[in-house]
């Protein structure tokens, strides 16, 4: 049963509508930055993710889900008797649902006269740690990467409660695919400049 999500999403298309059914059935949102304030302005109840962690968000935007409020809620092996204890003792709540996607890196490598600089900010480091924080735990988080996918996932959630591992696992294969395409076109810009970025983008097509 989903009783908490995590929305943070760069592509705000169709998340209000999906907030508001998660709301409906009474899920705790916890959201960041632009999308808070989204949800916010269309009447849907959010707890900031920098309120509940007690951190700011910092550094220009660069860290605002790296915390283990966050990713010990994720990780936490709801079977697990320790774990429970621990995400007790440190006011831990256990996150059912991540809603994430990544920063338009390929679109903005497409731009003319693109700044490395640019480039270097947009190389998303918090939404494919969730990511993978969820998949290592898809048989209890399930994770949303495509706005696509999220009438389907709320219908289901509606219907079915909790869901079905298959339904996460399924979840976990669209958010890695998601994964494959932006890695190989982040480490070019680690790798060194804008020929690299190009090569990569053109090879990915």
């Amino acid at each position: 049963m989903v009783k908490t999500a995590l929305i943070s999403v760069s592509n705000k298309e169709g998340i209000v509508d999906f907030a508001k059914v998660l709301a409906k059935l009474k899920v705790e949102i916890l959201s960041t930055g632009g999308t808070s304030e989204l949800l916010k302005k269309n009447g849907i109840k959010v707890t900031d993710v920098s309120s509940y962690t007690e951190f700011p968000e910092m550094m220009g935007g660069r860290v605002k889900t790296l915390h283990p409020k966050i990713h010990g809620g994720i990780l936490a092996l709801r079977s697990n008797k320790e774990h429970m204890e621990t995400a007790k003792k440190h006011g831990i709540k256990l996150i059912d649902l991540v809603v994430v996607n990544l920063y338009p890196f390929k679109e903005t490598i497409q731009k003319e006269d693109l700044h490395e600089d640019e480039a270097i900010e947009q190389i998303d480091i918090g939404g494919p740690s969730m990511i993978r924080s969820a998949g290592k735990n898809f048989s209890s988080v399930i994770v949303v990467v495509d706005p696509k996918d999220y009438p389907v996932i709320g219908g289901m959630l509606i219907i079915v409660s909790p869901l079905p591992d298959e339904i996460g696992l399924v979840m976990l294969g669209m958010s890695h695919l998601s994964l494959m395409r932006f890695v190989p076109l982040s480490f070019a810009a680690n790798a060194g400049g804008i020929y690299l970025i190009a090569l990569a983008a053109q090879r990915l097509g």
